[in-house]
């Protein structure tokens, strides 16, 4: 395939240019109808997309959809864009995040997206690893060093393909792209080649950055208390709950770990992978699972507050009964249809999943990623925070799958630039600007969350958004990108988007937000109780 793919490039005579600057011999076999889409009835107008080969492989290769901008301001740069899983395709994200088309669960048809990220800068969404999505070869990746070195054999084509060395490179994404990002990352920096691999930034949304136990396990019970609302449990599991949470050691680590600024490492985390951990009575957050979707059968993980009947998923997203559910009309999911296959130049003979079913996933055998989590006080996390000093990792609150407690707490116990963990717990107000909108792409401004900034990294809690951040509050996602392209100092500033700076803003600063007061009101009287719980009242 590749020796045809090569031969038509070289064959093909050049194409004008005048609304295409990315039109070369050597693209335009990727080119794409920007009007062409099925279902979509409008241009989004120039793109790219199809598999090229990872290094000199003739059997492996990596699928791409590579959308340029018209930002004047993003001549030298290009972000990447990575879907978790692992296993799940990106395409997923530039479906129902942030590529200029949307096509929203449960809605009629595809609309445009205000908020895409194409506005701001050359985006790149990227099935990776090899088995993800439309990507094909030889899985061979145990670990995430194997998985960094296939992407950039696949990149340096890439970057050759479309004339883009030298470019600031922004890697992004969301959830295993806590694993994925962080490590490529890495893998870029030690190249010492910035003509090729010239990193400038990291972001990654919901990421899995830790163990289980601190991510998911240990801030789950918190976690239900803040949303009540969506957890009306009876007496009974309120009480089992509340009793697994304190004698397995999970309030206590959690009263530790949040603490700020950390006074020192902390302890071994509660964590259902340790032998030594009471699985079977301590796993709270498969109690929780159980007990909510009794109560709730259309629960969505993802981002709370979902309730019956389900929204049937244009991608068929592989969650509870969803991805089953399509109606009439409607036999596969958008990505696997044959005329949409032809449109972005996709392999045929491959049937598209958003991710890989049930237990599979894209290293050797099914068999688990043997990397050590990335936000581990000596992982490639760290690297890129000390190299870039431009890492943002967002949080929304009403994931379900990885809490932001559990995220903030990993970062507690990391080191970077000669400090452990925050000094402070985000207090800052987001501010998300006022802007244009239309009826068919809405989203929220004015205050949407919390956010603190250290010694080069950055978190930031965004409300009203779950597990796929920018899905849930696109327009605070697309305020965190201006943040990691430099177009902005501060997530607290009062100002425009840098792409409608004619929009006016309130005069005055909005506060912090009632919302925010009252739960950090609430998690302080939390931990008091939890301290004197396990250390009595007099203790310091």
């Amino acid at each position: 395939m590749f020796a045809a793919q090569q031969e038509q490039k070289q064959h093909q005579p050049l194409l004008k240019r005048s609304s295409h600057p990315y039109l070369t011999n050597a693209t335009a076999p990727f080119a794409v109808n920007g009007s062409g889409l099925p279902e979509v009835n409008f241009d989004i107008g120039e793109s790219y997309a199809g598999s090229l080969r990872i290094g000199n492989s003739s059997t492996d290769s990596l699928f791409f959809w590579f959308v340029p901008t018209t930002n004047p301001s993003a001549t030298d740069e290009i972000v990447i864009w990575l879907n978790g899983g692992p296993g799940c395709s990106s395409l997923g994200g530039l479906f129902h995040e942030n590529g200029p088309v949307l096509w929203p669960a449960g809605t009629y048809a595809p609309v445009r997206n205000t908020y895409s990220w194409s506005n701001l800068s050359n985006i790149i969404w990227i099935d990776q690893p090899i088995s993800t999505g439309f990507s094909t070869g030889n899985a061979t990746a145990t670990n995430e060093d194997d998985v960094a070195d296939q992407f950039l054999g696949f990149w340096r084509n890439f970057m050759d393909t479309f004339e883009l060395k030298g470019r600031k490179i922004y890697i992004t994404g969301e959830s295993y792209a806590g694993m994925y990002a962080p490590y490529i990352a890495s893998a870029m920096i030690q190249q010492n080649n910035t003509e090729y691999y010239n990193v400038n930034g990291l972001m990654v949304y919901d990421p899995s950055i830790g163990y289980d136990g601190v991510i998911s396990q240990a801030p789950a019970f918190s976690f239900v208390n803040q949303n009540r609302n969506f957890f009306p449990f009876n007496d009974t599991v309120n009480a089992q709950i509340n009793n697994i949470s304190a004698s397995c050691g999970l309030d206590a680590f959690m009263q530790t770990a949040l603490t700020f600024p950390p006074k020192g490492p902390l302890p071994p985390p509660p964590s259902t992978y340790d032998e030594l951990y009471d699985y079977e009575n301590c796993d709270i957050y498969d109690i929780l699972f159980t007990a909510i979707f009794e109560l709730n059968p259309c629960f969505d993980i993802y981002q709370i507050g979902q309730q019956c009947p389900l929204l049937w998923d244009t991608l068929g997203l592989p969650y509870s009964y969803s991805s089953s559910y399509l109606p009439p009309g409607f036999s596969e999911p958008y990505f696997n249809r044959s005329d949409v296959k032809v449109a972005i130049h996709a392999p045929q003979n491959i049937t598209w999943q958003f991710c890989l079913p049930g237990e599979e996933n894209p290293f050797v055998g099914g068999e688990s990623d043997t990397s050590p989590p990335s936000g581990l006080p000596d992982g490639p996390l760290k690297t890129v925070i000390e190299k870039t000093n431009n890492v943002i990792i967002g949080h929304g609150t009403l994931d379900f799958v990885l809490f932001a407690n559990g995220t903030l707490a990993t970062l507690q116990n990391l080191t970077w630039n000669g400090v452990q963990g925050f000094s402070e717990y985000p207090g800052k107000p987001f501010y998300v600007p006022y802007h244009e909108h239309t009826m068919e792409s809405m989203a929220g401004a004015g205050v949407m969350g919390r956010w603190v900034e250290e010694r080069g990294l950055t978190f930031v809690l965004t409300e009203l958004a779950g597990h796929f951040l920018p899905q849930g509050a696109p327009s605070a996602a697309y305020r965190h990108l201006e943040k990691l392209l430099g177009r902005i100092e501060s997530l607290d500033e009062v100002s425009p988007y840098t792409t409608q700076r004619g929009v006016e803003q309130p005069e005055e600063m909005l506060g912090n937000g009632t919302a925010w007061e009252k739960r950090e009101a609430n998690l302080v009287e939390r931990r008091d109780q939890v301290h004197i719980k396990a250390y009595g009242r007099d203790s310091a």
